[in-house]
């Protein structure tokens, strides 16, 4: 059997505690229940992220440049309109066929606002930083369009909250958004939750 470098148990790790992170939160997710999932003990989990911040931290971070990333490959080579419809297709695929990326999006969210209350400050500056990058993998094939990017954003946004909410693709809801946005396919969050 062919032994891990702690570089690959390192994103065992980050996928075990994406899937933990989403269902369960920040606060409702233990290390005990990461490891379990990794199939390692807390000690060696330990030793390869020094606390559950650090994990958190780590996957968030995943999360954002997995999006940033997504928008990147989808907008190669296109500017303007077909830019922004091959990005939102792109992430309604993303979070249809993944609810895991969408719900563990929503989680970072409600973590950063629950540290800043706090007067934690380590998470947000992390998640502002990650998402001006997807800002920014936003903005440029936009051509520099402030309204345009606010726009695309704010969609996003409102496409994060319609599916989390488990809205069907053929609900009314979504009927103001462009085609490109809208969820296509069957699967919706609601679902993928129901099957774990």
């Amino acid at each position: 059997m062919v032994r891990m470098s702690a570089e690959e148990r390192r994103e065992s790790v980050i996928r075990a505690a994406t899937s933990e992170f989403a269902r369960g939160g920040y606060y409702g997710t233990s290390t005990e229940d990461i490891a379990k999932r990794v199939g390692v003990s807390q000690p060696y989990l330990f030793r390869l992220f020094p606390g559950k911040k650090a994990i958190f931290l780590a996957v968030a971070e995943r999360c954002l440049q997995d999006t940033r990333k997504v928008f990147e490959a989808a907008s190669e080579g296109l500017h303007g309109e077909e830019a922004l419809h091959a990005m939102a297709d792109a992430y309604a695929r993303l979070i249809s066929e993944q609810p895991e990326k969408l719900q563990m999006q929503l989680q970072v969210y409600v973590a950063v606002a629950a540290a800043e209350a706090a007067g934690e400050h380590e998470f947000g500056e992390m998640v502002r930083r990650g998402w001006l990058e997807l800002w920014d993998a936003v903005h440029l094939p936009l051509g520099g369009d402030v309204a345009g990017t606010t726009a695309f954003m704010a969609s996003g946004m409102l496409i994060n909250t319609l599916a989390g909410m488990g809205f069907p693709p053929e609900h009314r809801v979504w009927d103001g958004l462009y085609d490109s946005a809208r969820i296509k396919h069957a699967r919706s969050v609601r679902s993928a939750e129901e099957d774990t």
